[in-house]
């Protein structure tokens, strides 16, 4: 398992590796915070999206939180949610 967090250009990278980027989208304008359906993302895309990154980190991403998060912000909470142990208390 990762320790590092896993960031916005990693979901660039993996967004344009699973579904590509559609004309006219900016994937390095400031997107954060932008909903995947303005920037040409549909649920499909990130469902695939979501696979792609299972297989590269090894994690179980639950596909009701993937299919809730409606922003990069949200989707990269998501993955980190199963990437980055909790800290000891």
């Amino acid at each position: 398992m990762a320790t590092e967090p896993f960031t916005l250009a990693d979901l660039k990278r993996t967004l344009r590796e699973a579904a590509g980027v559609t004309e006219g989208v900016d994937l390095d304008a400031d997107i954060l915070d932008t909903e995947f359906e303005v920037i040409g993302y549909e649920s499909l895309a990130l469902l695939e999206t979501g696979s792609l990154i299972e297989r590269e980190y090894g994690i179980r991403l639950d596909e009701d939180a993937v299919g809730e998060a409606n922003t990069p912000r949200a989707f990269i909470d998501v993955v980190n949610a199963q990437l980055v142990p909790a800290p000891a208390a």
